[in-house]
């Protein structure tokens, strides 16, 4: 088989093992929220933790934010579909996450941050992923990057499919972010009508795409907008085919498990409770975000 972050086709697609909808809540100061990768996935979606949807043309539903609150033991990436908000954070760093624009922040030993809507009108609408770290990251210094739209590497396939690379490799194009240890694939898929998308995998690898435009085909399975379809692990699979008879955007999201344990408290992930007792300790006794490092 071709290296996995050069080849672009698919010989063997993986299936689809479940398509989910998300569950409504409210995040925040009262953000309205599709909670797509819910606490009962993460041992299936390992290494990832959590992913939100949040879309809406209602000030109400949007406007309140995200006000300071800590984290511990993850990253975070907040990719911006439309709309304009300002992260500000406990290590000094502040910057202004806009539309086509990618946040990726790595929380590792605790910082505290907020996330503000700088807008009163018109549609806010992106998501949010939690990317476990492995045991012997938890307690890295933290560390904060914006990415602009135009610094989010991109390509079109012959068949008109426009790929935006977030994280990871996709047909030989490097993305914004690589980790070594969990190889996240983060990939803004956008199919026009007819088209067909192939994107090899390593097999081990933990995936799952979010329709959340149109509608897209998986192994003769719709995914309909604003769900999201698990793909099995199938042995002697190499990667996943998607279709769009009527055209479809979705993101399609991969890595690599950590199989270790996770213990969560709220915005806290660590291996042990006893991990977790401490950092609420911590961040009670104002430990969190004195240093962190940027790229």
């Amino acid at each position: 088989m071709n290296d996995i972050n050069t080849a672009t086709t698919v010989t063997t697609a993986r299936t689809v093992e479940r398509v989910i909808a998300g569950q409504a809540v409210m995040d925040g100061a009262g953000v309205k929220i599709n909670r797509v990768l819910t606490q009962q996935l993460q041992r299936r979606l390992d290494p990832f933790l959590m992913l939100d949807n949040f879309a809406s043309d209602q000030p109400n539903d949007y406007i309140a934010g995200f006000p300071e609150h800590p984290h511990r033991g993850f990253e975070t990436v907040s990719y911006m579909i439309t709309g304009r908000m300002r992260h500000r954070d406990s290590a000094g760093h502040e910057g202004l996450l806009s539309s086509g624009g990618v946040q990726w922040m790595t929380a590792g030993s605790g910082v505290i941050h907020s996330e503000m809507p700088e807008q009163e009108e018109g549609v806010m609408e992106g998501f949010q992923l939690w990317l476990n770290l492995p045991a012997s990251d938890k307690m890295r210094t933290p560390w904060y990057r914006d990415f602009d739209s135009s610094e989010i590497p991109r390509y079109t396939t012959d068949a008109g499919v426009a790929v935006q690379v977030i994280a990871g490799s996709s047909h030989g194009v490097a993305g914004a972010v690589q980790r070594d240890r969990t190889e996240p694939l983060y990939l803004d898929i956008d199919l026009p009508a007819g088209s067909t998308f192939e994107q090899p995998l390593p097999p081990g690898h933990n995936a799952f795409l979010y329709t959340f435009r149109g509608a897209v085909e998986v192994d003769g399975k719709a995914v309909p907008a604003l769900r999201m379809a698990i793909f099995a692990n199938t042995q002697g699979s190499d990667g996943v085919r998607i279709t769009a008879p009527e055209g479809g955007r979705v993101i399609l999201v991969a890595g690599q498990p950590l199989n270790e344990p996770i213990a969560q408290y709220g915005p806290f992930v660590m291996n042990t409770q006893a991990e977790v007792f401490q950092a609420v300790q911590d961040f009670r006794e104002g430990k969190f975000g004195e240093t962190a490092a940027t790229a």
